[in-house]
């Protein structure tokens, strides 16, 4: 059902982007721009979606990365054809003779919005440092690894180049926020990489939705190669005045706010609380529960822009930090990107909390 409703949606990017086309160039056939050859793209990244989740190679690769790539790209596209048919009927109303020049214009946007967009997507994730205070909490620098979607869409190598980048920080704790691996080929070679990473407080995380739709048992087996301790609606202690908690995915594993309240209940008195969520839910029941620090991912921060504006209908915590009456929320935007291998004015990230420092 999804396949078809993204087909249907890329259809209608791509006719509106057509019907822009003819509009600024008038000699660009209407049946070709907006139907004929939006048509065709539409069945080949039906194809190219459907086929590469079965079938992986090098040539597999290449198509992977086209298919979902275009539909990014598509919907960048869309967004400005929209904004440009607006302003070419307002300055036809206004008989401005500036119109002449809105195709070309467009035309250049549009390339480099979505070189912009390719460009960084292939980047190595950033180093993002995020400072909080935490009462009773230990001085302390915790790694998060969130929405890596590793698989067919993200290399291995590219895997351990980041690692690489992120061990050089030292942290004292790796924290997993969930939608790790994605699907693919090599499975154990990736979980072999996030095994040797190092962490001398531990690798604690939690589930997110995506290891849920790419099966459940499969997901806890790559967590124990993994080295990460899961966390399902359960607490560790890595050390004296600190506790971890992690919850189920609050909407696939339907995780309701007595479930919250009774983990963070049964910690010790005294405890700093570090409390893991994917997503960035039940918040307000968290921070009145005691949590000094709730770390999300989940939202990609839109990943491409205007996106994150949609997700914040969904998610009021959409990114950043956030102070929630005595608790601190972080909403990181992930590592690399879900299906579209592309960000757009929301850069991928690996988030080094300091607390106390």
């Amino acid at each position: 059902m999804f396949f078809w409703i993204m087909t249907v949606g890329l259809f209608f990017m791509q006719f509106t982007a057509g019907v822009w086309l003819h509009v600024a160039f008038p000699s660009v056939p209407l049946k070709w721009a907006a139907l004929i050859i939006p048509f065709l793209l539409s069945v080949f990244v039906r194809f190219g979606m459907t086929y590469t989740r079965t079938h992986f190679g090098v040539w597999e690769s290449v198509l992977y990365y086209v298919a979902n790539a275009w539909v990014g790209l598509a919907f960048i596209i869309f967004c400005a054809s929209l904004i440009f048919l607006a302003l070419h009927g307002l300055l036809l109303l206004c008989r401005c003779n500036i119109i002449r020049f809105l195709g070309p214009a467009s035309l250049v946007i549009m390339v480099v919005l979505c070189a912009l967009a390719m460009w960084n997507g292939l980047k190595t994730p950033a180093i993002k440092y995020v400072d909080v205070h935490i009462d009773g909490a230990p001085e302390l620098k915790a790694a998060v690894l969130s929405d890596t979607h590793l698989g067919v869409g993200v290399s291995l190598k590219r895997f351990e180049r980041a690692l690489e980048k992120l061990q050089k920080e030292k942290p004292d704790l790796l924290l997993v926020l969930g939608d790790v691996f994605e699907y693919g080929p090599g499975k154990d070679s990736y979980a072999q990489a996030l095994a040797r990473f190092e962490a001398p407080l531990g690798k604690y995380g939690v589930l997110g939705n995506h290891e849920y739709y790419t099966g459940y048992e499969n997901s806890l087996r790559f967590y124990r190669q993994s080295g990460i301790a899961l966390l399902q609606n359960e607490t560790a202690r890595p050390m004296e005045n600190l506790t971890i908690a992690g919850v189920k995915d609050v909407r696939t594993a339907r995780v309701k706010e007595q479930d919250v309240t009774q983990l963070l209940a049964s910690i010790p008195a005294g405890d700093a609380i570090f409390y893991l969520s994917h997503q960035p839910l039940l918040v307000q029941t968290a921070a009145d529960a005691g949590a000094g620090l709730m770390l999300s991912g989940h939202t990609h921060n839109g990943q491409i822009f205007p996106f994150n504006f949609l997700v914040k209908w969904q998610y009021p915590y959409v990114y950043g930090l956030y102070p929630v009456g005595h608790m601190n929320l972080y909403v990181t935007s992930g590592w690399f990107y879900w299906g579209m291998p592309l960000r757009l004015f929301a850069p991928a990230e690996m988030a080094v909390i300091r607390v106390n420092a």
